[in-house]
């Protein structure tokens, strides 16, 4: 658990800075920025002694599924949605990452879905302030994908390591990175105009802290924290971001939020969480 909270604190930042000081480029430029940089930081530890030719497969396309695919409609999104918005419409992530496990264990859980349902409630509680308009539309349908698409990968990772005990988180992640860059920079290449891009050193500083630390280090974390908790609980853990992101905002952005709703929503999140951990993993 500490793990996912402290990745969760990191990634609160990400939402103000991607839409205040990249929100001219291009997604899939941002998208395969960020991998690139994110596999760079792994690929020295990657060792593939013991890994099957089927496993590595099956861990690149969980990392273009998680990473890539998730990245590409996430970063898309800031193009319809201000980035408070963005974080709102992420609250569905945990009712996907619980119903996708249940899915594949067929079973239903209705204490890991009701910590999650609460979860949303809590969260929503906190930043709510309207909700899907017909201009948001589209950016809310990027949002789901990238949900639906984070979601998938973390269960499926999750289910790959508890299964493979002999894994080592560290020298095999760098092939997730592979697999969600290999989605990406095609779409990059084929998308980013190279001629007119100039990028300002804010603009730099910001892509080499997103894509070293808050891919790299913290899909990392995140990953290995999700092996280590119940299904339930990175259900939770999923929206713990969402009332932080609300934090950092009054903090470091200046914005503003109704200050009896994040006690609120922090207290459901608390009780979420609690309820999560008497889940069976």
């Amino acid at each position: 658990m500490p793990l996912l909270l402290l990745v969760s604190f990191v990634w609160a930042f990400s939402f103000g800075l991607i839409k205040g000081r990249l929100g001219g480029l291009d997604s899939s430029f941002i998208s395969a920025v960020r991998l690139g940089l994110a596999l760079l930081v792994f690929l020295p530890f990657l060792r593939l002694r013991g890994i099957t030719l089927r496993l590595a497969f099956i861990l690149i396309a969980i990392g273009a599924v998680q990473f890539g695919l998730m990245y590409l409609a996430y970063n898309q999104s800031f193009k319809y949605l201000p980035a408070h918005e963005v974080a709102l419409f992420t609250l569905t992530t945990p009712i996907f990452v619980t119903l996708f496990a249940d899915a594949l264990e067929r079973s239903f859980r209705l204490r890991a879905l009701l910590a999650a349902l609460i979860a949303v409630a809590g969260a929503a509680i906190v930043i709510t302030k309207s909700m899907v308009t017909a201009t948001s539309l589209i950016g809310f349908g990027f949002v789901q994908l990238s949900n639906g698409a984070f979601a998938i990968g973390q269960v499926l990772y999750r289910r790959q390591r508890l299964s493979n005990n002999e894994l080592n988180d560290r020298q095999v992640f760098a092939l997730l990175y592979a697999g969600g860059f290999a989605v990406t920079a095609p779409l990059m290449l084929a998308q980013t105009n190279f001629s007119s891009l100039a990028l300002d050193q804010s603009q730099i500083a910001t892509l080499l802290y997103l894509g070293v630390i808050g891919s790299g280090v913290c899909f990392f974390l995140w990953n290995l924290g999700a092996t280590r908790v119940s299904a339930g609980t990175l259900a939770v853990f999923n929206n713990a971001k969402v009332p932080l992101a609300v934090i950092c905002s009054l903090l470091f952005f200046n914005e503003s939020a109704n200050l009896p709703r994040l006690l609120i929503g922090g207290a459901l999140l608390i009780a979420a969480i609690a309820l999560s951990q008497k889940t069976k993993a």
